[in-house]
């Protein structure tokens, strides 16, 4: 093999492999939720944030760390300009 046939065919090696390595990746990236799974996910336990009281307390302890209010989707940067 030349030194030309090889450069060619890294070249149509290279694309390939990167085709083949998106596709595979995509492999689990859908997967629909059955309905016998939704009351598993129903569950209180499975929210971001189970317990309302105790998020209120780790934004208020956080913020108060921060000294910027407003980095949990509140207007403003904490030069008080909302």
């Amino acid at each position: 093999m030349s030194f030309q046939s090889k450069s060619a065919a890294r070249r149509l090696l290279l694309p390939l492999l990167a085709l083949w390595a998106a596709l595979l990746s995509t492999g689990c990236l859908y997967a629909p939720v059955q309905p016998w799974e939704r009351d598993l996910l129903a569950e209180p336990e499975m929210l971001p944030a189970p317990d309302p009281l105790e998020t209120s307390l780790d934004e208020h302890v956080y913020f108060s760390k921060e000294t910027a209010h407003g980095g949990a989707g509140v207007g403003g940067g904490g030069c008080g300009c909302n």
